[in-house]
């Protein structure tokens, strides 16, 4: 897509795990993820000026058997990231407690509902919940293209990797094309 693109019809943007523990004073801060959110910014601006639908996706861990490295409940750490907040404050939110954004959540419901054919996704972490949602089986009913550059890891290595794998199975983009 060039930036001269609209984004497809029927699609949503799905923004992963943008939660404070993964910024500089979290639990788990990850590598240039302040730029990662500026692009994740920058693409639900595209999005919303082309009417598309937003999705953010809250981790919240399971604390049933003790607390958790990160996003334990009632924290400040498992918040979504207010300046995405602020910027999408009636945005519908999924919340899971596993990698994949599907498994128990109503996020495909809630895509059916919506009657979105096209993914576009995003977030933190590229190796984990991004690509766990990415390559779910729930996603394959859907074609689903990954803004690489809107996502961030615990280090550039491992994003990269990431990225490359993913490739293999899933079209990436960057934030300027759409």
């Amino acid at each position: 897509m060039s930036s001269l693109n609209k984004i497809p019809a029927n699609s949503a943007l799905v923004i992963i795990d943008v939660q404070n523990d993964y910024f500089v004073h979290g639990a788990y801060p990850q590598w240039q993820v302040d730029e990662a959110l500026a692009r994740t910014l920058h693409s639900v601006q595209r999005a919303q000026q082309q009417a598309i639908p937003i999705i953010l996706v809250q981790h919240i861990a399971d604390t049933t058997q003790g607390e958790a490295p990160f996003f334990n409940p009632n924290t400040q750490g498992v918040e979504i990231h207010p300046a995405l907040l602020a910027e999408l404050p009636n945005a519908p939110i999924v919340v899971k407690q596993f990698a994949d954004s599907f498994d128990g959540t109503e996020l495909a419901h809630l895509l059916q509902g919506m009657q979105i054919k096209h993914l576009l996704l995003c977030g933190i972490m590229t190796q984990n919940c991004v690509t766990h949602t990415a390559l779910s089986p729930a996603a394959q009913a859907y074609s689903v293209q990954v803004i690489a550059d809107a996502c961030t890891a615990p280090t550039q290595m491992v994003h990269h990797i990431s990225l490359s794998a993913l490739s293999r199975r899933v079209a990436l983009i960057n934030s300027q094309d759409l």
